[in-house]
């Protein structure tokens, strides 16, 4: 177990004690109550030597708390904001903010890099343990450390750095800058890495080295009584449940040992987009469900569709559907092309279309960036409005039924997509009990489905397209996994706990059997999730970290 040394230990140590005997209760409190907390919490946070925190209504506040928010849905004047931000800028400053915050009383959400989709690491929106709470931000956007070790083909980062930081960290460990390491992570570079591992971490290079959540070794977990606790201190249940068991439930994991994985010193991507009739694009894709997921594992090949009709009044140009595919393959050119000329001629790949690069140049690629620098921004270019739903598919998709839904896909908004992912490769040799992260084998491709809108879009405007979304929803029913139907943790959607037409997601306590029947099914199985309720209890027995959709206790 690490533990505090510092002279300001006693303060840290009673009001361990203090806490550790109390259950955390947060009920309903008039803004006076409110303010008290806030107060509170500044004095204990000053108290402490914590000094890098604003509160509500102080200068800077609103822009330290809208920075990492990607879903600007979440950043509207209608959405509560916490009482206040949390920047710690040491282990023992984020150990002193999760004492100082419960000491307040104030319910605590832990944000990385605010890529959460239904803002759930900043906000309290959806389930009435949490709907009225106040509440404070623990932002661990300082907290962005990485310290490679080439030799031993390891890291420790802090949970705070974005996978970005995190990627151009471990190429230049190189002298070359042509790192012969790389993580297996999202392509998505603002993404953080804590809230990333905790719900598995998918990426481009997982159909060889399986999820970032797969090669985590070791990480430092400070729990609800400002303890930290490494590994074999929080023993192999709760370290088998932060890896994948979504963010929000255990405590705030401070830095997590990767394990990195090896990649040539060449690597190809390409992008290619197809245009045609429905009818060849619904061919298109259904070849490619016997493709990608069956390729050799250093080849990722994802396909995206669009929606929304053409703009143009022919019907002819009305009936052209398009498919934009993204290949990663760990190997030069020659390698992609041979492979897939062979076992996907249907695309018609030509050479003009692939590039040979770096894999951290091509990470930078695949993050839409025109750099490799560019990778420690944490600026994100990708800020949106939007809502979005996940599914996986364990059969293909015969080619008449991707006719009819790229014909319904017609009709949507035109700032709609869906995304295939194929799965497969060494993700899928492994158990689905070896983390809460269930969907390897037998699991052909995950979709993503998702709507975005403009910041001036009415209300009546967004309510149609988000029910357009569920509608989607809806209409892939028959097409994809059932008993349960799946789902990705890291696309946290809050209709999973129940929705109501008139009322939106249904708000209930997140009783356990509730959580079982409805999103827990879904994210991890019902073994996993069982065994995640008994990590929860032991970690956390007062429920100090939890969310609309946190683990709840036994």
């Amino acid at each position: 177990m690490y533990t505090n040394s510092s002279p300001t230990s006693l303060l840290l140590g009673i009001l361990s004690i203090l806490l550790s005997t109390h259950p955390h209760v947060i009920a309903s409190q008039s803004p006076r109550d409110n303010g008290v907390r806030a107060r509170s919490l500044s004095t204990c946070l000053l108290a402490s030597g914590v000094r890098n925190f604003s509160m509500a209504g102080s200068p800077g506040y609103a822009t330290i708390f809208d920075f990492s928010i990607q879903n600007l849905r979440f950043a509207a004047p209608g959405i509560r904001k916490p009482e206040a931000v949390v920047l710690p800028t040491s282990r023992r400053g984020l150990q002193r903010a999760v004492l100082c915050a419960r000491s307040a009383s104030l319910a605590i959400r832990v944000r990385s890099g605010g890529h959460s989709y239904e803002g759930q690491s900043y906000t309290v929106s959806g389930g009435v343990l949490d709907g009225k709470a106040p509440f404070v931000v623990i932002d661990l956007m300082n907290l962005n450390k990485v310290r490679v070790h080439a030799a031993s083909a390891t890291a420790w980062a802090e949970s705070g750095a974005t996978l970005g930081e995190v990627y151009h960290a471990v190429a230049h460990s190189s002298p070359s800058n042509r790192s012969s390491l790389a993580l297996t992570a999202a392509s998505c570079s603002t993404i953080g890495l804590g809230g990333h591992i905790s719900g598995g971490g998918f990426g481009p290079v997982s159909r060889k080295f399986m999820l970032a959540a797969d090669n985590v070794l070791d990480a430092l977990l400070v729990d609800a009584v400002g303890r930290v606790l490494d590994r074999r201190a929080m023993g192999e249940d709760v370290f088998w449940a932060i890896r994948g068991g979504g963010g929000g439930s255990w405590g705030v994991v401070y830095a997590w040992k990767l394990r990195l994985v090896p990649v040539p010193d060449t690597v190809t991507v390409f992008t290619p987009r197809r245009e045609g009739s429905v009818d060849a694009m619904a061919g298109l894709v259904y070849r490619w469900q016997f493709v990608g997921p069956a390729l050799p594992d250093e080849f990722y090949l994802s396909a995206s569709l669009t929606i929304g009709s053409s703009s143009s009044s022919s019907q002819e140009d009305r009936d052209l559907r398009n498919v934009a595919f993204t290949g990663l393959v760990l190997g030069p050119k020659e390698m992609a092309m041979s492979v897939l000329n062979e076992r996907f001629p249907e695309l018609g790949l030509a050479e003009a279309e692939v590039s040979e690069m770096s894999w951290v140049e091509s990470a930078a690629r695949l993050a839409g960036l025109s750099s490799v620098d560019e990778l420690t921004s944490r600026v994100s270019k990708t800020k949106y409005y939007g809502k979005n739903k996940s599914d996986y598919v364990q059969r293909p998709i015969s080619r008449d039924s991707l006719a009819a839904i790229l014909r319904y896909l017609s009709d949507g908004p035109p700032a709609g997509y869906v995304t295939m992912d194929p799965y497969g490769g060494a993700m899928a040799r492994l158990s689905a009990t070896a983390t809460p992260f269930p969907h390897r084998a037998g699991n052909l491709y995950a979709l993503q489905y998702g709507v975005t809108w403009d910041s001036d879009a009415g209300e009546a405007s967004v309510s149609a397209r988000i029910q357009w979304l569920r509608s989607l929803y809806a209409y892939m029913t028959p097409h994809v996994s059932s008993n349960p139907r799946a789902a990705y943790v890291n696309y946290i959607d809050i209709d999973l706990m129940g929705f109501d037409e008139s009322l939106g997601p249904v708000r209930l306590a997140s009783s356990v059997s509730h959580a079982r029947a409805t999103w827990g099914a879904a994210y991890f199985t019902v073994e996993n999730f069982d065994r995640l309720v008994r990590a929860k209890t032991r970690i956390d027995p007062a429920n100090v970290f939890y969310n609309a959709q946190s683990i709840p206790l036994h």
